[in-house]
């Protein structure tokens, strides 16, 4: 993998959870693919719709957002990013916070990279 190549993912998945932490719908839309999909422990395949909606009406948001990638693949013009994310918010009036396993799979578009799935995972105590 080029030094460009790993420098863009890692430029879409900064922006990506920029965006997440901006709480606006627009500029997660612009970091994910229309038919995005989010794979939750707690609910399974949630589609791009359902989260921008979430976020839109207040029912989620997110305060802060990070990401240590720990492996990076790339297939020709689709990548995954897995690494381990810990993340704070809302959801339903009520705190949440998270540490996960995290798997984002990227198509490339242009000279860019857009999210077309991440995948949760809960991480457990120990460390890889």
């Amino acid at each position: 993998m080029s030094n460009a190549d790993l420098e863009l993912l890692e430029a879409a998945e900064s922006a990506f959870n920029a965006a997440m932490i901006s709480n606006d719908p627009g500029r997660i839309a612009a970091c994910i693919a229309p038919d995005w999909v989010l794979v939750t422990p707690q609910s399974g395949p949630v589609p791009a719709q359902a989260v921008l909606a979430a976020i839109e009406s207040g029912l989620l948001s997110h305060d802060t957002m990070t990401k240590t990638t720990h492996h990076v693949h790339l297939l020709g013009d689709v990548a995954t990013v897995t690494g381990r994310g810990q993340n704070t918010g809302m959801f339903r009036g009520e705190p949440i916070s998270a540490d996960e396993w995290i798997t984002d799979v990227y198509r490339r578009e242009g000279r860019g990279w857009r999210c077309v799935l991440t995948h949760l995972t809960p991480a457990g105590s120990e460390k890889p």
